[in-house]
């Protein structure tokens, strides 16, 4: 007896164990099972002129090479996003963004948490990279950068992209200097040479009242020729913000005033990516805001919903629509959403956490899924309005 309860107990719990992702929103690109301690990281994506998708994410966690070498896997689809196959897995690449230049593909970010700048070319659409070794080949700065998968843009001749130097040691988000990288486009992009840094801007713990923390993840936006670095702000007492650097045109000088240069910026306590589009004459982002209270959990941990938002002047933001959503905070998340423009709709890639049949995710920022979504139509949602608790 005692062997046929043991035997239907392990029935049960393999039965249990079995993958279940029905319930996933979106296209699911790749999944990684809580067990295996390794999570899905850095979403990015960029579209070939051909159509052709490529999306990337990186992998942290204790059994990741988050602080050595990071892995950093990459996929691509020919179907608009229906599917996708995997076609690189690249060491020592960590917080990256994917962009199409001239034809080409690029990876930029870092090797390893606060490891130097490198840049990556494929010629092949993904399959193969090549590999920085020096100031000529893709080791653009030195040791000791933040990032994350934010835009590059294309301005008056050059890229621009925000990243942060790190003054390390030190902690979390406190050594964080906000600092604006550029280079000509018809440079060598895998060159160190082409690439212009702007001065960094260390943190103040004195502004917002003495509550200010960090900035982290700059986007690069241009406003009426003034280039900005817009900064995720970490500042938990009220309503979220965000941070607008000033970036001169040749790039080498950035410059912030604390009295005018916060603003009030919903889902602004996580990561976003910002984007102009000339048909509605307005920016736009997916944004992580907290919609209802969470009593005892700060606003930085609050992922559970992503929503459409668009400003005209990237100082008043105004959010539209709920895209998606799920009522648990603790192990569901859409974070670190990039995205493009296609047409009239939206593609996005999300490090998602959701249930999986094995358990979920082990929590929200912890994510077990990058997901692929298409958000229709989204011009018109710039009629409506959405309230924000916080």
């Amino acid at each position: 007896m005692r062997l046929f309860v043991m035997a239907m107990l392990f029935t049960v719990i393999a039965f249990a164990a079995e993958p279940d992702f029905s319930t996933v929103p979106g296209v699911i690109i790749n999944h990684i099972p809580a067990s295996e301690e390794r999570y899905v990281g850095s979403p990015t994506i960029a579209v070939f002129p051909d159509g052709t998708y490529a999306a990337a994410h990186d992998e942290f966690g204790p059994k990741s090479g988050y602080f050595t070498g990071a892995i950093t896997n990459v996929f691509r689809s020919e179907d608009r996003g229906a599917s996708w196959e995997q076609t690189a897995r690249i060491e020592g690449a960590l917080w990256s963004t994917l962009f199409v230049h001239r034809g080409a593909l690029y990876l930029l970010g870092v090797d390893k948490e606060y490891g130097p700048v490198l840049i990556r070319r494929s010629e092949d659409g993904g399959h193969t990279w090549t590999t920085p070794t020096d100031d000529s080949t893709g080791v653009l700065a030195p040791e000791d950068y933040h990032t994350a998968p934010v835009p590059v843009l294309e301005y008056k001749g050059r890229l621009w992209r925000g990243v942060e130097r790190a003054a390390t040691p030190g902690k979390w988000g406190v050594i964080y200097q906000a600092t604006m990288m550029s280079a000509p486009v018809d440079a060598d992009l895998l060159k160190a040479s082409s690439w212009t840094f702007s001065n960094s801007i260390a943190r103040d713990p004195a502004w917002l009242d003495n509550t200010f923390h960090a900035w982290l993840e700059g986007n690069a936006v241009v406003r009426r020729g003034q280039m900005y670095d817009i900064l995720r702000v970490d500042y938990r007492p009220g309503t979220e913000k965000g941070a607008l650097v000033r970036v001169s045109k040749d790039g080498k000088k950035a410059t912030f005033d604390p009295d005018r240069d916060f603003v009030d910026f919903p889902g602004g306590a996580k990561k976003f990516s910002i984007r102009y589009d000339k048909k509605s004459r307005r920016y736009w982002t997916l944004s992580t805001p907290v919609l209802q209270e969470y009593p005892g959990v700060d606003n930085s941990k609050v992922r559970n919903s992503l929503v459409l938002m668009s400003s005209r002047d990237l100082r008043k933001w105004t959010m539209h629509k709920l895209l998606l959503s799920h009522p648990d905070v603790e192990k569901h998340a859409f974070q670190y959403v990039d995205w493009l423009f296609e047409e009239d709709d939206i593609i996005a890639v999300s490090r998602t956490a959701y249930e999986d049949g094995l358990g979920g995710a082990k929590r929200a920022h912890d994510a077990n899924f990058m997901t692929f979504h298409r958000f229709d139509n989204f011009r018109p949602m710039a009629k409506l309005k959405l309230e924000y608790a916080k």
